[in-house]
């Protein structure tokens, strides 16, 4: 299965990157990786909610962009269903074995326009906590390599 990750920002600090890539190499052995960064829009101080509608739109007109080709979505946002690491494995599985191309979503410093939530198949929390869109990504990649370890009936730490 071909996974494609879509994330408004760029991972700048190199250790972020360097967890990145310690995950993409593990996850390799199961899928196929991508990770796709649009541009985040320059935010002005105290914006406005129009301003805020704006960056928005613009943000998810360059994820819809990078979207093309794909048939399943989830997209990250904090309204989205909680599930336990085994759901999530079952889940993925499941997307493995009818889907071949799958994307992830992640948002900006005000989450995802809700064209583009409506747009996904379903959306998942992790937490109800808020968590940087670097932080996110890096925690999304850790649970699809849990999540296969699980489906695979491998060991992997607890």
């Amino acid at each position: 299965m071909n996974i494609r990750i879509i994330s408004v920002g760029k991972m700048k600090e190199n250790y972020w990157r360097q967890a990145q890539q310690e995950y993409c190499k593990m996850l390799s052995r199961f899928c196929t990786i991508e990770i796709i960064e649009v541009a985040d829009e320059k935010t002005p101080e105290n914006p406005s909610e129009g301003e805020i509608r704006a960056i928005l739109k613009k943000e998810g007109e360059r994820i819809r962009l990078a979207l093309k080709g794909y048939e399943r979505v989830y997209a990250l946002a904090s309204e989205g269903i909680y599930e336990d690491s085994v759901a999530f494995s079952r889940r993925i599985g499941h997307e493995n074995d009818t889907t071949r191309r799958l994307a992830f979503l992640i948002g900006g410093s005000f989450g995802l326009a809700e064209p583009i939530k409506q747009q996904a198949n379903a959306l998942i929390s992790f937490s109800k906590m808020t968590f940087p869109h670097r932080l996110a990504r890096i925690i999304l990649l850790e649970q699809l390599f849990r999540a296969y370890k699980i489906m695979y009936s491998e060991t992997y730490h607890k």
